[in-house]
């Protein structure tokens, strides 16, 4: 027995059983877009670790301000002190938000406990209780975020009773609409039936009154649900109902964010502007940091001592998230990302329909270096046999995600145009791999 099949058997023993893995694989180290096992093997990771190594593996910027933030200060306690990192943190961001008045700042560790916080905060501020939240979204795995998640049962099967107070909304799914798949030359991506938008006017009407509803939230690009893309006037109609009905919409950014889908923030393709923004993930190449960022008004609100947490904000966390800010500056990380989603785009369009077997068909959508491919007319299992393929065959990890046959490619924002174009390739390979399976 190998030394990494005796350490996956160890963690199969001893780590909980709850956690769900893609792979038994034992990792020992990463570089730029490659992790290595314990016995050297190397491989090409389009995961980023779910889309929070956005700078490659242990970027040697970020590392050096880490290891320089831990010979000095590891743990500066936010409900202590201030710290120079975290000061530094908001001064660098503030000018990327997509909007001068998103100005005041809450930090945190992960997505989940940023999504808390701006309910918090919502309610608080509100002074209203409910939550609307839409179908396929995926919030986290706390009480409170599992309560608002909805791309997956398992997510939340068996730990009720849950957070009250939440309604769903569809989502613009077109891919998977009824209307679309009707009439499908009519009402796509390009020209919406808008019928989320009626839908979310009669959950006002029906199940939470504006009286009782403090916020929607929203991720502007759906992450476990599918990397699914709204239609172009989705967000702005829904900022219009938010303010008819005197309602906070929060836009859930933690995977969409920190330049994944080649802006900032994802709300800026469509150039509105959320009362809450939530981020995490990217933000600090790998070091556990989040936050919410709104209006100094609203924030005001909370009386002191109503936030915080042990490590909210931790300063070895911090010192990393200027780090990357940095990196993204000086190294244009937007423009390469916005040039190698092209590639990908590209190639992923013009060659996958030609691969698959009669009756099948593939929806390839996304932005930037968001990327979901999902298959119809083929067998269920079929987007776990290509991650499959990729990893066994041709030493690269993929993703699936939502309940549909659906692949995610979260390459680092670094990727280099050969590293794409090698991608590609193996990409291309796990898909033929999979299709000589049926």
């Amino acid at each position: 027995m190998s030394t990494l099949q005796k350490l996956a058997q160890f963690g199969q023993r001893h780590i909980a059983k709850g956690i769900g893995r893609s792979t038994e694989l034992v990792i020992e180290k990463g570089k730029g877009a490659y992790v290595f096992t314990t016995e050297g093997k190397k491989y090409l990771d389009f995961t980023s670790g779910i889309g929070v190594t956005n700078t490659g593996h242990c970027h040697p910027h970020v590392v050096k301000a880490v290891q320089e933030q831990a010979a000095t200060l590891t743990h500066g306690q936010c409900n202590i002190f201030y710290h120079k990192p975290m000061l530094e943190l908001i001064e660098k961001l503030q000018p990327k938000m997509p909007s001068k008045s998103l100005d005041t700042f809450f930090f945190w560790n992960s997505g989940s406990e940023a999504v808390e916080a701006a309910v918090k905060l919502a309610r608080h501020a509100t002074k209203k209780q409910n939550i609307i939240v839409f179908q396929g979204s995926y919030h986290g795995r706390t009480i409170g975020t599992m309560s608002m998640t909805t791309s997956k049962t398992i997510y939340g099967a068996g730990y009720g009773p849950l957070m009250s107070g939440v309604h769903v909304a569809p989502f613009p799914y077109c891919n998977q609409c009824a209307v679309h798949k009707s009439s499908p030359d009519t009402f796509n991506i390009n020209n919406c039936c808008n019928d989320p938008i009626r839908q979310l006017e009669l959950v006002f009407k029906q199940r939470s009154a504006p009286s009782d509803t403090a916020a929607v939230i929203i991720e502007p690009v759906q992450g476990e649900g599918g990397y699914v893309v709204p239609p172009k006037d989705f967000l702005a109609k829904l900022r219009e109902i938010c303010d008819k009905n005197n309602v906070l919409l929060i836009a859930d950014e933690v995977q969409s964010g920190f330049g994944r889908t080649g802006k900032m923030f994802a709300v800026e393709h469509w150039n509105v502007t959320p009362d809450i923004l939530v981020m995490a993930k990217g933000i600090a190449s790998g070091y556990p940091l989040s936050g919410i960022v709104s209006r100094k008004e609203l924030m005001d609100k909370q009386p002191a001592g109503s936030m915080g947490g042990t490590y909210g904000g931790n300063v070895v966390a911090c010192a990393a998230a200027n780090a990357t800010l940095e990196v993204f500056d000086n190294e244009k990380l937007l423009e390469n990302t916005n040039a190698r989603s092209e590639e990908l785009f590209s190639a992923l369009r013009s060659r996958i329909p030609k691969m698959l077997p009669k009756g099948a068909s593939v929806d390839i959508r996304g932005l930037g270096l968001m990327i979901g491919i999902e298959f119809s007319g083929v067998p269920a299992g079929f987007a776990s046999k290509i991650a499959n393929e990729a990893r066994d065959n041709h030493d690269m990890l993929l993703l699936t995600t939502s309940i549909y046959e659906t692949l995610r490619l979260i390459p680092p924002l670094n990727v280099t145009k050969e590293e794409t174009a090698d991608a590609i390739e193996r990409i291309m390979k796990s898909v033929e791999g999979a299709v000589n399976q049926l």
